[in-house]
């Protein structure tokens, strides 16, 4: 389609008010959706933050890049949109920021690498984003996991970290789809995936976790624009997507 000006404009004005809107969305969702049993993070100076998942994490990173702060190792998903305030924000800190994410994975084999890609770290702050994968990949046969097995994953694994590292502060993302995306069968997902979400609020609970309510985000998120707006097959975010996940995950941390 030609772009005329008035087209340019248009998108323009859409754009500059999705930037005014979504910092609103999160300070709403948090407000009513994020746990009460965690304090707020705190950083102290060189801390160091990990932030593990899936491939929305990872978002492209450079698997070969061990370099903290950079971009080719924080990938372009809302890893980079959380590192980019956080270190504009406080550049005196000296913050390390980490991003180990790696695609399709599910919570067993995040333990897998737990030794190298979050002890090896030594990180103050962990944050998780898991679940997708582990109810997702169950559909087409190539996984036989369940709800029960994702939460006795889960729990081990934040059990087995707090044990490493007492001290650790603990951030879990909440599991989460856009529905109308071109990937999400609404039938096949529901009520089932559902069971995931709670179970990551249940164990940030437990574990006195900040939670990041990210399917209130999107919820709410999509009474202003489409699916196709903020991720396009429901699962992985996009621009716009990104910049919601890292606000949400500022608000509830504390750190925004």
């Amino acid at each position: 389609m030609k772009t005329t000006r008035r087209n340019f404009l248009t998108k323009g004005l859409a754009a500059g008010a999705g930037a005014l809107l979504i910092p609103q969305i999160a300070k709403a969702a948090v407000k009513e959706h994020a746990s009460t049993a965690a304090a707020k993070i705190t950083l102290k100076q060189d801390a160091v933050i990990l932030l593990q998942g899936d491939s929305i994490t990872d978002a492209g990173r450079d698997k070969t890049s061990s370099v903290s702060n950079s971009n080719p190792m924080l990938g372009s998903g809302y890893s980079l949109f959380i590192a980019a305030q956080l270190l504009a924000k406080e550049p005196a800190k000296a913050l390390k920021i980490y991003n180990r994410g790696i695609s399709g994975n599910k919570v067993y084999q995040l333990r897998e690498r737990w030794e190298i890609d979050c002890l090896g770290i030594q990180p103050e702050v962990v944050s998780i984003l898991i679940g997708v994968n582990d109810y997702w990949h169950t559909l087409n046969g190539s996984y036989n996991g369940t709800a029960a097995v994702y939460e006795n994953d889960y729990r081990a694994l934040l059990k087995y970290t707090k044990e490493k590292l007492p001290k650790v502060q603990l951030v879990i993302g909440e599991p989460f789809t856009v529905k109308g995306g071109s990937a999400i069968d609404e039938e096949k997902w529901f009520p089932m995936f559902d069971d995931y979400r709670k179970i990551a609020r249940k164990l940030a609970d437990e574990f006195k976790a900040v939670f990041v309510p990210y399917q209130a985000g999107f919820d709410a998120a999509l009474k202003h624009a489409p699916a196709r707006y903020w991720a396009g097959d429901g699962v992985h975010p996009d621009l716009p997507g990104k910049q919601l996940m890292a606000n949400l995950w500022l608000e509830a941390t504390g750190l925004r």
